[in-house]
């Protein structure tokens, strides 16, 4: 069964030498070659244009971005600080959570309640002024924590003070939830007047 290679290889030429191909076949070929393929590069006319559209492009993402980015900044610069024990690292002012860790739970419970309540709230146009009303208690109250908490402080815990604190974060939770209450009214309201609206 064995075979020499070299026997295969030369039967194998023999038969390709009876092969040819059909007159005029390169010829069509090379023509088709030329059409596809043509031996002088296609100059392109669009070749500047899509460069420039490239960096419009990249420059108005650029300026997108740029203005997006500032735009959540001032968001973040306008919105009011609630907590107030945290503002101040460096002065050592003294909170319920020094106390006691009862204490600490106490006002863990209101600040985490109180920034819950304020995720929730959806600014409108409509509702505009009514929170911003109830923010600005919200920072009166919070520059009151603050005084109380430099009176506990620099006076020492008194059940006045920790009292009066306890208060002041029960006061602005209930301010929250009126809120919402008076939130969801204008909201109802507001879908009561539109149905009319539609009916007419």
């Amino acid at each position: 069964m064995a075979q020499d290679i070299r026997d295969l290889f030369k039967a194998d030429s023999i038969h390709q030498n009876d092969e040819r191909l059909a007159e005029g076949h390169e010829a069509r070929f090379l023509k088709k070659l030329n059409e596809t393929f043509p031996s002088e590069p296609v100059k392109s006319k669009f070749n500047w244009w899509s460069v420039a559209a490239s960096i419009v492009i990249v420059f108005g993402v650029c300026v997108g971005g740029y203005t997006f980015y500032n735009s959540n900044q001032v968001e973040v610069e306008n919105t009011p600080t609630v907590t107030s024990t945290e503002d101040t690292p460096k002065s050592k002012i003294k909170t319920l959570g020094d106390l006691s860790p009862d204490l600490k739970k106490v006002e863990d419970y209101y600040l985490a309640s109180i920034h819950t309540e304020l995720s929730k709230v959806e600014l409108t146009p409509n509702n505009k002024e009514l929170i911003d009303g109830y923010i600005q208690r919200l920072e009166e109250l919070s520059e009151e924590y603050k005084k109380l908490s430099i009176e506990l402080t620099e006076t020492g815990p008194s059940e006045l003070t920790i009292n009066a604190l306890i208060d002041n974060l029960r006061l602005r939770l209930n301010l929250l939830y009126r809120l919402r209450d008076q939130l969801k009214e204008l909201k109802s309201e507001s879908a009561v007047y539109t149905s009319a609206q539609k009916s007419f």
